[in-house]
């Protein structure tokens, strides 16, 4: 699951961004609306978490302009102010909900699997590819019969390659995904996590899904004739 996060006050931002991502979410943030409105306006997220309050340009017209571009991605105020006139606007504005600040960090989880339920109905949060099950929810995984532990990175990573099958994956676009950072070439982190988790759902089953495509990344799915 992807998140963008527009918050101006930085402590507040990092501290979102690192909860989110220990529950293995991906994470990107920015701190002014303009550019969380282009963010939010070009790349495929599942929830948007939107500050009311920021230095260049309302949350509620960064709402409103979002929706006026088309973007349905849920989106939650994240507001200091109380009052009900400032609730309605954003909601009027187009948010789904809000949370007043200062607010635990549990009750905001609990509100982004709200906002991700909702959406059930048009898109599955079941994942199925071949014989592999990933529930987004509930945060399980089963090859056939056969339920695979995994750590929260391992989660997002495995996420992020059944979105895309038959792709061909690079490194980069793994590390900016799922790990929210610029690749360093000389890291084998990716490699590292990708190993540990083909040795999880791939171990001792007869159809491989994860691939190495040698000079380009990786690609996930089922490999037969017309793929060789």
């Amino acid at each position: 699951m992807r998140v963008l996060v527009i918050e101006d006050n930085l402590k507040i931002a990092r501290a979102i961004q690192r909860g989110l991502e220990e529950h293995g979410f991906a994470v990107d943030a920015c701190h002014t609306g303009f550019e969380g409105e282009d963010l939010g306006a070009v790349e495929p997220y599942d929830v948007i978490l939107l500050d009311l309050m920021l230095p260049d340009h309302d949350g509620i017209e960064v709402c409103r302009n979002l929706r006026r571009r088309g973007v349905k991605t849920p989106i939650i105020m994240l507001t200091a102010l109380s009052e009900t006139d400032e609730k309605v606007n954003g909601l009027d504005a187009g948010a789904d909900d809000y949370i007043t600040k200062p607010f635990e960090f549990d009750e905001l989880l609990a509100r982004i699997r709200a906002m991700l339920r909702r959406g059930e109905a048009t898109e599955s949060h079941v994942l199925k590819i071949d014989d592999l099950e990933l529930d987004l929810y509930e945060r399980r995984i089963k090859r056939g019969e056969m339920a695979c532990e995994v750590s929260n990175k391992e989660f997002a990573l495995l996420e992020y390659l059944m979105r895309n099958p038959n792709r061909v994956l690079s490194r980069v676009q793994i590390a900016e995904k799922v790990w929210d950072l610029q690749y360093e070439p000389s890291s084998n982190v990716i490699d590292v996590y990708v190993a540990s988790l083909r040795k999880k759902i791939d171990k001792d089953h007869d159809r491989p899904l994860i691939h190495t495509v040698k000079g380009a990344g990786y690609r996930f799915g089922v490999m037969n004739a017309a793929t060789v």
